[in-house]
């Protein structure tokens, strides 16, 4: 499964969000995904797997609970992929940070003046 495959989901996306703060039990991933999406324990097991097979998650048992935690490198080989593009939308990005530091400016000097 090519990564965006995977990554074109957005229970899957959800979950690598949620692990990207830190592992979790898949309890706790359960319990966010049931509650944002409303699907099922076994769904959300499934969803899971997949993020285990194709290299995006790792588990690993601790106790009767199994851990999960986020794998960077399929999300770096997307990143990379990406970045392909990026210099199509750099000059665009370039701009919009030279407008906000002139709005910042523009507000200070607005505040110092009063």
């Amino acid at each position: 499964m090519h990564a965006f495959d995977v990554l074109g989901d957005p229970v899957r996306r959800r979950i690598l969000e949620l692990l990207n703060d830190g592992e979790r039990s898949a309890g706790e991933l359960t319990a966010a995904v049931r509650e944002e999406f409303g699907i099922s324990q076994p769904a959300v097991s499934q969803h899971l797997r997949v993020l285990r097979e194709n290299g995006f998650a790792t588990v690993r048992p601790e106790g009767n609970r199994r851990l999960y935690a986020v794998e960077r490198a399929p999300l770096g080989e997307a990143e990379e992929w990406l970045g392909r593009f990026a210099e199509r939308w750099r000059p665009h990005l370039d701009a919009l940070e030279t407008e906000i530091a002139r709005g910042r400016r523009a507000r200070r000097r607005s505040g110092e003046q009063q």
